[in-house]
């Protein structure tokens, strides 16, 4: 009896000891299942799940079920959105400085663009988001940007007035007015039959679309120019972060890095695969570099050193890779 006793004086206090709170976190993304940040959301999700014991449970909602990607970024701000991978894009609209993350022929590949992107200048940036009330947790890409376009294409010339479908930011639209194209702005989701139906006459995707979401079937010439990248930010809701211990904020954070830093690696392989696709589809694929857009390349940074001062650091970075 004496020993009973003395073992409900040790474990009682146990009992009452703080235990870590279960979740239900919520993660939004624009693109699609099939898509490599949708993959990379759904192996983060479970990884959390079992290393958490199932307490740490993620709800993935893709292909903007959730809104656009600036009404996701209200969710996160208000705390109805814990978690989401959004394009730096949304970032660039209200932080200059992202828009020096979308400079044409800043990189080669995506294999420089992590490491510009784990760089000093980029890290550094990632800060900036604590004032928009978000935890940025990393970056990562989707494949280099490439051009589709319904008609044949020979020349830059070929592109005036063309409406070229652009995400809503600001670096982009001006890097195609320049160009001397039409920019026009349209969800992801409805992409496809805007091409389809003529609504735009071409996009700016990389590969992996073109092929998987077939809009090579609407294709006259596809111009792998890898112009740009488009990077993709990792964020946290702010108000979610504070409700977290710092246990799981560490584990979420860790796991987070892991599956975005994969995303890098995979593009790397992806990028290659599917051109080869393209290529033996048929497709009539002009290959092009920086001389082909003229001077809007020089023209853009021009403008874009002033209005992003992060842009002359990243372009120093760039030059060592």
């Amino acid at each position: 009896m004496k020993i009973i006793k003395a073992m409900l004086c040790y474990l009682m206090p146990l009992m009452f000891l703080p235990q870590a709170q279960a979740r239900d976190l919520r993660l939004g993304l624009i693109t699609p299942p099939t898509h490599q940040w949708t993959k990379a959301a759904e192996a983060f999700a479970a990884d959390l799940g079992n290393q958490s014991n199932g307490r740490l449970k993620v709800m993935i909602f893709p292909s903007g079920q959730l809104g656009n990607e600036a009404q996701m970024l209200q969710q996160l701000q208000t705390g109805a959105l814990d978690m989401a991978f959004l394009t730096a894009g949304e970032m660039a609209n209200r932080r200059p400085d992202f828009a020096a993350l979308f400079a044409p022929y800043l990189i080669k590949t995506p294999q420089q663009a992590q490491q510009l992107l784990q760089g000093k200048t980029a890290s550094q940036m990632l800060d900036e988001l604590n004032s928009l009330g978000l935890v940025g947790l990393g970056y990562s890409m989707a494949g280099l940007r490439q051009i589709v376009m319904k008609n044949e294409v020979k020349t830059v010339a070929d592109l005036q007035g063309t409406k070229v479908r652009t995400i809503p930011i600001e670096p982009e639209r001006d890097f195609w007015i320049k160009v001397g194209a039409a920019p026009t702005p349209i969800p992801l989701p409805a992409l496809y039959d805007a091409f389809a139906n003529g609504q735009v006459d071409g996009m700016q995707i990389d590969f992996e679309g073109t092929w998987n979401t077939r809009y090579l079937d609407y294709a006259g010439t596809i111009i792998h120019s890898s112009h740009m990248m488009l990077p993709m930010v990792g964020v946290a809701s702010g108000r979610s972060w504070k409700s977290l211990d710092n246990k799981d904020r560490e584990l979420i954070s860790s796991l987070a890095k892991q599956h975005l830093n994969d995303v890098f690696s995979i593009y790397e392989k992806l990028d290659q695969d599917y051109l080869k696709k393209i290529q033996d589809s048929g497709a009539r694929i002009l290959e092009v570099d920086r001389s082909f857009f003229g001077s809007a390349v020089d023209q853009w940074y021009k403008e874009w050193r002033i209005k992003a001062p992060s842009l002359p650091k990243l372009e120093a970075e760039a030059a060592t890779l």
